[in-house]
């Protein structure tokens, strides 16, 4: 199987798989939050899932990569068998330490993420919900290292399925606080009993090795800091804007930002068939120039994608959503464009993880990280919710062009000039609609679409080339 075949077959299934298990949740978004008396209540519902995120990191410590990277070391069955058992032991303890205390601390926790220590219950499911999400990454990990496509596409329709009947169900009994928190939970519970009984020989207890569980931690402990990081850049403007506005607020930047969050879509699909193509490649002959190539049509993928959702994101939001839900519009461009810069920093940055040096991540993601914060401190005062969604951009893109500069100097990346003007024009766009054309859906379609046939034209060729190698 030749290397662009790999990558697009991957791509389309587990693009599949994770399109479906983000669009059922973008769909739901509306009837959700119609059935929530106000935006505090959705605000609640997701910082539980701020704080899940939050203490699966610390859980986690990046072993789920760590293992999916020393798992292609060796052909040997036996050997991964042992690099997964290691890893799920060894998860296993961490979350259960990082689930005792969550409880320890459940009226701390409650104080600053959910704008009140009167809702401490909440933290049980939280708490569950963190446990559960944790182990449940190391359990599902032999399906996608297998390349077992069928089953993550099944199992990603089958999840927000159950988990939004059972939430609209509590929703129509007035459980609004718990609903979105306890349906998650529960369905996590099952995926984790369907994975543990499809994957259960690749995990024995017996398997544990302290000598592979250091070689696992020496890749994973320089991750942790780089996912408090994206925790810091996804996460981090909710509780600022809780403390420093309103948890109502929160809730409508909330809502902006799962809509802005659709992009995930197009970062899903890549994500599910990225580790695989990317490790299972790594000892080309043309690995950097494959890598930048992805990159760069990456880049102008996801660029077309954040100019079309400027254009039309007030239109949707004034369709779909009521009241103060409204004003979400201003914040969803910003953060349709961030898990897309995300997805290029890894692009970009996984060079460092196959040379196995993956502090330059960390040090690079931090410095874009504080300067998130900072943004967040100046801007949430002075233009509300969407001075946090502005430092967001800002931030991951701060992050891009550091990590980009490195990897060229070293010689691991390599950037056109066509894609810096490609990037120079989208910039000038998103400036020109939010100063002049935000509310005016015409006029910022044909200035896209205008856009849209420039790139197109400057990438002529390349458009030909992959055409013909998908007919192929």
């Amino acid at each position: 199987m030749n290397k662009f075949k790999l990558f697009i077959d991957n791509f389309i299934i587990y693009g599949l798989g994770g399109i479906i298990s983000k669009l059922i949740p973008l769909i739901m978004v509306p009837i959700v939050t119609r059935l929530m008396p106000d935006t505090t209540y959705f605000g609640i519902s997701d910082l539980s899932n701020t704080a899940v995120l939050f203490g699966s990191a610390l859980a986690v410590m990046g072993t789920y990569d760590a293992m999916y990277r020393l798992f292609f070391e060796e052909d040997e069955e036996e050997y991964k068998k042992n690099i997964c058992s290691t890893a799920l032991i060894f998860t296993l303890a961490t979350s259960g330490c990082v689930f005792i205390m969550m409880l320890l601390a459940k009226e701390l926790i409650a104080k600053y993420f959910f704008g009140d220590s009167n809702y401490a219950y909440l933290v049980y499911i939280t708490a569950i919900a963190t446990l559960v999400g944790a182990t449940n990454s190391i359990v599902s990990a032999p399906t996608r290292m297998q390349n077992k496509r069928k089953v993550f596409l099944i199992t990603n329709t089958l999840t927000p399925i159950i988990s939004y009947s059972i939430s609209i169900t509590l929703l129509l009994r007035g459980y609004y606080v718990i609903a979105l928190p306890l349906a998650a939970v529960t369905t996590g519970i099952m995926m984790e009993i369907i994975f543990g009984v499809l994957n259960r020989k690749w995990f024995e207890l017996k398997r544990f090795d302290f000598k592979l569980l250091k070689q696992l931690l020496f890749i994973a402990v320089p991750l942790l800091p780089n996912f408090l990081i994206y925790w810091v850049f996804n996460s981090s403007d909710k509780l600022m804007i809780t403390n420093i506005l309103s948890v109502g607020d929160a809730g409508i930047y909330s809502v902006g930002s799962k809509l802005g969050h659709a992009s995930q879509l197009i970062y899903m699909a890549f994500a599910g068939g990225w580790q695989y193509f990317a490790f299972s490649t790594m000892k080309e002959e043309n690995q950097v120039k494959t890598n930048s190539i992805i990159f760069e049509y990456l880049g102008v993928i996801s660029f077309l994608a954040g100019i079309f959702m400027s254009a039309w994101s007030y239109l949707i939001f004034n369709t779909f959503f009521i009241g103060d839900y409204i004003q979400g519009y201003v914040v969803a461009p910003y953060l349709f464009l961030s898990p897309l810069l995300q997805m290029l920093f890894q692009v970009a940055c996984n060079q460092f993880l196959i040379i196995k040096k993956t502090w330059p991540n960390m040090l690079i993601l931090s410095g874009g990280a504080i300067i998130n914060v900072i943004i967040n401190l100046v801007l949430i005062p002075i233009l509300g919710i969407e001075g946090a969604a502005i430092a967001t951009m800002i931030g991951y893109t701060a992050s891009d062009v550091v990590g980009v500069i490195v990897l060229c100097k070293i010689d691991l990346m390599v950037v056109s000039k066509r894609f810096l003007f490609v990037t120079g024009v989208t910039v000038a766009y998103i400036i020109i609609w939010r100063v002049f054309f935000r509310e005016n859906t015409v006029i910022s379609t044909i200035l896209a679409v205008v856009v849209t046939a420039f790139f197109m034209f400057l990438y002529k060729k390349d458009i030909n080339s992959l055409l013909k190698g998908v007919k192929r």
